[in-house]
């Protein structure tokens, strides 16, 4: 039984030594505090990460005509590629392993729109229904584009929520009002929402309906696909396209130049490993931390047994067993560094909750926190060194003859 004698003879030593117990114990709580601010940094910087691509489809590739850069196919370097609606039509029913895909229709200039006498400049971006998916738009009232809006050339919008009160700024409800893009009338069916603020800042049109308005023809800018399979499928669905593409439009598949594939897919998996090699890499910084601080402890418990060793000889001259004393000195340890690292673990995630309470919202870094089981493992960690850090010192005193002990000067 741990009586309370035997805690008051414990704190009576820490006190008697408060200097060096606070060196010793500082070093325990500094590992921890720098261990715990360490991984809700790297907690923070992989949230930011994950929410930017979240605002989007993970499992998307972008695919964007550029100029050839070497001769291909009988062509000579230096033509400009172009996509067409053919292509558009090409990739979602010839490639397989797409599941949705849009292609992109840009309006670059005079991006002017009105609502009676409300004005403002926003995106314009032309693409078909599959967008949704793609850019996961939220619909919070009315539609989104669908087939028919394309077929029969329909002059529809669907308009972000910043458009909406820009342009309705009287509480109007927009739905069945029509806003004017460079001067054409369009009907505005939907409202919607994006995680991402910039995408907000957008107005999606048919593209059809664009293309004829506005001189487009049958070009398009780029296009976007979604697919279900892996990464390492993806990078076999992204060479296959890379391919058919050469074909189709005459140049060496081996040019980067004259066809950019992003693959979303790939490089989330790539920011995934990354942090998973940060959090190990912290990690071990923290462990080899925490272990110079145990070392410590224990060196400051051999002094503490070296410095009682009369008095632990005559307790075992009345009859202590060793294994009293072993417990009275791995106790003092554990109590030593469990108090230390519980305050280093609250300071540092003290620290993390305020930097998460007055740092401004930004999409690279977010929520810096630690784990709840991050906490718990730190404690439990925390008092297996306290054990190892008293467990020497302790079976040293165990092991001091009563005879030597009271002859010990």
């Amino acid at each position: 039984m741990f009586d309370l004698d035997k805690w008051q003879e414990i704190f009576a030593t820490i006190r008697k030594n408060k200097l060096r117990t606070f060196l010793t114990g500082f070093s325990v709580a500094w590992g921890i505090f720098m261990l715990i601010i360490l991984l809700g940094s790297g907690n923070g910087l992989q949230n930011g990460v994950e929410y930017q691509f979240k605002a989007d489809a993970t499992n998307t590739l972008w695919l964007h005509p550029g100029a050839t850069t070497m001769a291909g196919q009988g062509m000579k370097p230096g033509r400009r590629i172009t996509f067409t609606n053919e292509d558009y039509d090409f990739v979602k029913n010839n490639i397989p392993g797409v599941e949705e895909v849009s292609a992109r229709f840009y309006i670059w200039q005079n991006r002017i729109i009105s609502y009676k006498k409300n004005f403002g400049s926003f995106d314009l971006i032309c693409v078909h229904p599959d967008m949704q998916a793609i850019e996961k738009i939220i619909i919070e009232d009315g539609r989104m584009l669908n087939q028919v809006d394309i077929q029969k050339f329909r002059k529809v919008a669907i308009i972000g929520l910043p458009v909406k009160d820009a342009l309705f700024k009287n509480g109007e409800n927009p739905l069945g009002e029509y806003i004017k893009v460079n001067g054409v009338p369009f009907q505005v069916v939907g409202v919607f929402s994006d995680r991402s603020d910039r995408d907000q800042q957008r107005i999606y049109l048919p593209i059809s309906t664009t293309q004829m308005i506005f001189n487009g023809g049958n070009r398009i800018n780029n296009l976007t696909i979604t697919t279900n399979l892996s990464a390492k499928e993806s990078e076999v669905l992204e060479q296959t396209i890379r391919t058919k593409m050469a074909k189709r439009h005459r140049f060496n598949s081996e040019d980067t130049g004259a066809l950019y594939i992003g693959n979303t897919l790939r490089e989330f998996k790539q920011f995934q490993n990354m942090f998973m090699g940060i959090k190990l890499f912290v990690a071990v910084i923290g462990i080899f931390t925490i272990i110079a601080g145990v070392v410590g402890v224990s060196n400051i418990m051999i002094i503490v047994v070296n410095e009682r060793t009369k008095e632990i000889g005559i307790r075992k001259a009345i009859g202590a067993t060793p294994w009293s004393v072993v417990f009275l000195i791995i106790f003092e340890s554990v109590i030593i560094t469990s108090f230390a690292g519980y305050i280093g673990l609250v300071s540092g995630i003290g620290l993390l909750e305020l930097v998460n309470a007055f740092m401004p919202p930004s999409e690279f870094f977010r929520n810096p926190e630690v784990d709840f089981s991050i906490a718990v493992g730190a404690t439990l960690v925390l008092v297996f060194a306290g054990v190892l850090a008293g467990l020497y010192p302790a079976l040293r005193a165990a092991s001091i003859r009563p005879v030597i002990a009271l002859h010990d000067e």
